[in-house]
Parts: structure tokens; sequence; C-alpha cells
């Protein structure tokens, strides 16, 4: 090798040792971003021993990324559903503390029965009225509380299209840029750290799957299959509903018109935030509804005086028949002394006079109305509760049935952040910077600067002896 050749070879070798020192500085800065990927120089070899730079590669696992970006919404999904249990099982809480609808029979069904045994005695007459209203006013504030549930689901829904949309927006940019810089050739690494960010928060919000194409080039689908980007973003709609009712049915969420959520979304969307909140709007809360309207119809039921055509007895809907039965129930004004009505009409009848005689220790009302309580009614099937049951034990099954989902939902949303956390760690072992090993390979290429300068150095001291001899 002459002189010139080694020299080139060692300024070649210098030039990417130095290259390679700043990479290395890079993932040493980046080590603590759980979105940074280790990025290397990739060299050749050049003719007569040089070496050259070709390129900066950066450590990628397409399928541990692909799973990363499922288990994330999964995760989103449960969370999303356990708030919406969370907040719906504030109308339970703790049924010995009579916050439940169940826990506010009982106190009637108490109540009924004291009375029963002293018909005549206003005290236990106005304890039974007292109770009847706190069993309204639970299934009241029940009500009330469900359809809040739904308003602050759709809230959440419109928060997370707003957040779909500007993340859309980002990832169109950060895709052209690598596009552009791919067919250019210039080091896109950092912009692939960037994209994959975007693709980690937005499948936080939608499930999402992607295609890699020439050039870099990435496209973007839900779960479902239905497009979210390609070569530019789609437009992601939803027309909010501010206020809730029983029979309210909350607007669908649209990607250029294609539904991702609602009874009519064939490609309906299956993880994500957006999907968690979706479901207990437009699924676990109405069937909570339905459940609350169907113990109100059943009160109604138990309550109502046998007369031709039927008659109303202590609880009354005022409202127009409809869904929402349990937001609109209340006491008979007939029987509240307050309200101009009379004490007497709980123990002889609210409608259909049962003891014309007024008779004070008439009791036979009162246990019809308990016996009332405890037969058999029918409930609608679609409250996934046993139909054919009494009110009390209806009553109670749906605090089981509410108390199931919530713990179900919290143990789902438990493994679905374990299994996050494990792909996490899986794909930052493949991915992410070793600081022990950034550090040995900077201690080589410090070596191998050495090594290449003073071969400089030597050949440098060989041409001006050269110089030196020739003059």
């Amino acid at each position: 090798m002459n002189l010139s050749v080694a020299l080139s070879s060692a300024q070649s070798a210098l030039s990417a040792t130095s290259t390679q020192t700043s990479i290395i500085s890079r993932n040493i800065s980046g080590a603590a971003d759980p979105g940074y990927s280790r990025k290397m120089g990739l060299t050749s070899s050049m003719g007569l021993g040089g070496v050259k730079l070709v390129s900066v590669g950066r450590a990628a696992d397409t399928a541990l990324h692909a799973r990363m970006l499922e288990a994330n919404s999964g995760a989103s999904a449960q969370q999303a559903l356990l708030e919406g249990f969370e907040t719906l099982a504030r109308t339970v809480d703790d049924p010995q503390l009579n916050q439940s609808v169940s826990a506010s029979l009982g106190k009637l069904t108490d109540a009924l029965q004291m009375q029963a045994e002293s018909p005549g005695d206003p005290v236990l007459g106005a304890a039974t009225l007292s109770a009847a209203y706190d069993l309204t006013g639970t299934l009241n504030n029940a009500a009330q509380t469900t359809q809040g549930a739904r308003a602050e689901a759709d809230a959440a829904m419109a928060d997370s299209v707003d957040r779909i949309n500007e993340l859309l927006t980002r990832f169109e940019g950060a895709n052209r840029a690598i596009v552009v810089g791919t067919q250019s050739g210039t080091d896109v690494s950092d912009e692939l750290d960037t994209r994959d960010r975007i693709l980690d928060e937005l499948s936080q919000e939608v499930g999402i799957s992607t295609v890699t194409r020439a050039g870099n080039d990435m496209v973007i689908y839900t779960d479902s299959g239905v497009t979210l980007f390609e070569k530019s973003a789609r437009t992601i709609s939803f027309n909010r509903t501010f206020a809730y009712d029983a029979g309210t049915t909350g607007a669908a969420v649209f990607a250029d018109g294609v539904p991702l959520t609602g009874a009519g979304a064939s490609m309906g969307i299956k993880s994500g935030a957006l999907h968690g909140h979706a479901t207990l709007r437009d699924e676990v809360a109405p069937q909570y509804q339905l459940q609350l309207d169907e113990i109100a119809r059943g009160l109604v039921h138990a309550f109502g005086e046998p007369a031709p055509g039927g008659a109303a007895g202590i609880f009354v809907d005022p409202g127009p028949a409809g869904p929402g039965l349990a937001a609109r129930i209340g006491v008979s004004p007939d029987v509240d002394p307050a309200l101009g009505g009379d004490l007497a009409r709980l123990r002889d009848g609210v409608t259909v006079n049962f003891n014309p005689a007024g008779d004070a220790a008439f009791s036979d009302r009162i246990h019809a109305m308990l016996e009332a309580l405890e037969a058999p009614q029918g409930f609608d099937p679609a409250t996934g509760i046993n139909p054919n049951t009494t009110l009390s034990r209806f009553a109670s099954s749906s605090v089981s049935w509410l108390e199931a989902g919530r713990q179900q939902a919290s143990q789902e949303a438990s493994f679905r952040d374990t299994m996050l956390e494990r792909t996490r760690e899986s794909l930052s072992n493949v991915t992410g910077v070793n600081l022990d090993e950034e550090l040995a390979l900077m201690m080589e290429l410090e070596r191998s600067y050495g090594a290449s300068a003073r071969i400089i150095s030597t050949v440098d001291t060989m041409l001006q002896s050269l110089l030196a001899a020739t003059r």
C-alpha cells in the first residue's frame, strides 16, 4: 500500500468514526425517551481499503410494534369502560348505607311491615311515606346519574374525535417528510421515530393497523378495516349530544361517511378509548337504565290498585308513557298531607277505598302491598336479568349485575395494562438504547479514531521525511 492510499484510507475511517460517534451521542441523549429508537451507522468498504458511511439505520421490530399498538388500544378501551362503570356505581355504592334502589326498596318493605302491625299509627304512616319518597328519589337520582354518564361519555367521544383529527394531521406531515427524505436519500430515522410516536398516541384513541408501502409511505386503517390515512388524512366527524334522557340515541362517529360507532356501523371499531366510551354510552348505560325503568314499572304495578282498567296506587308516573320511567316516577300527592293528601290512604287505598268503615286497625291493604312486592312479575328480558322474579330480587340482581360488570371491567383493565407494559418492555429491549452498550461502542470508536489519527500522523512524518530527502 503506497502512502497516498494509506492516507486516504485513514482519512475515510476517521470521517466514518466521527459520524458514528455523533450517532452514539444521539443514542445516549435519547436513552431516556421511550419513543426513541437506537440509531446505527451503516458503513461499507471502499476500494483500496477505505470505509464510508452509507446511511443511518434505526432499530425496529414491525411485529412487536403492531402488538404494542394493539395492546395500547385494548388498555385504553377498558380504562374508558371502567371509568363509566365507576360513574354508574355511584348509584349503588354500599347497599347497607341505603344508597341503592335495592336498599331503598328494603326500607319501604320494613316500613310497611311495621305499619301493618299498627295501621292507625300516624307516625308509622309518616315513616312509610318517607320511605316511599326515598325510593322514588333514589330511582330519580340513579336515572339522572345514568344519563349523566352517557353525556360524559359523549363528551369524551367528542374530545377523542378532535384528538384523532389532530394526530392524523400531524401524521400527514411526518409521513410526507419521510417519503421525501427517503426519495432523496437523507437520514429520516428521527422522522420515523416521530411517526411512530404519533401512532402510539393515535392507538390510545382508536384501534389501528398499518401497512408500509414503497418509499416508507404508510397507510393507517382502523382495527375494523376503515381507512384513516392514505396519502392524506381522512376526516373524522361527530355531532355531540349535550343532553341525554332514556329516549336519546347518541350520534355515530364517521370516517369520511363510514360509521365507526353505533348500531348501524357494519365496520365498527373494536378498541381504543373511543370504542370504550361508545360502548358505555350506547350499550352499558342504556341497559342499566332499562333495569331502573323496569324496577319503577314494577313498583307502579305492585302498588297499583285492583279496579276496572287498573288504578294508580302510592307510586305514579306523572309524565307521558315512554322510556325513562325511573326518572319520572313519584309518590301520589293523595297520600301526602303536605300536598293536600291523607296519610290514611296508605292504609285504606289511594284511588279505591278498601276500608269504607274507616277501621283504624284495617291492615288488609298494607298486607296486599307486601304480598305484591314478593309476588313474581314479568320483566323485560333485554335487561339481562332473570325476567321472572320478584321485584325485590330483580332490584338486588340489578345491583349484582352492575357490580359484576364493574369488577370484570376492572380485572380486564388490569390485565390489559399488564399486557401493554410487557409489550412495551419487549419492544424497548429490541429498539431501545442500552447505555452500557453505547458507552462500550464509544470506547471502541475512540480507539479506532486514535488508530486512524496515528496512521495519518505516521504517513505525514514519512511524507515529510521523503520531502526532506529530495531537497
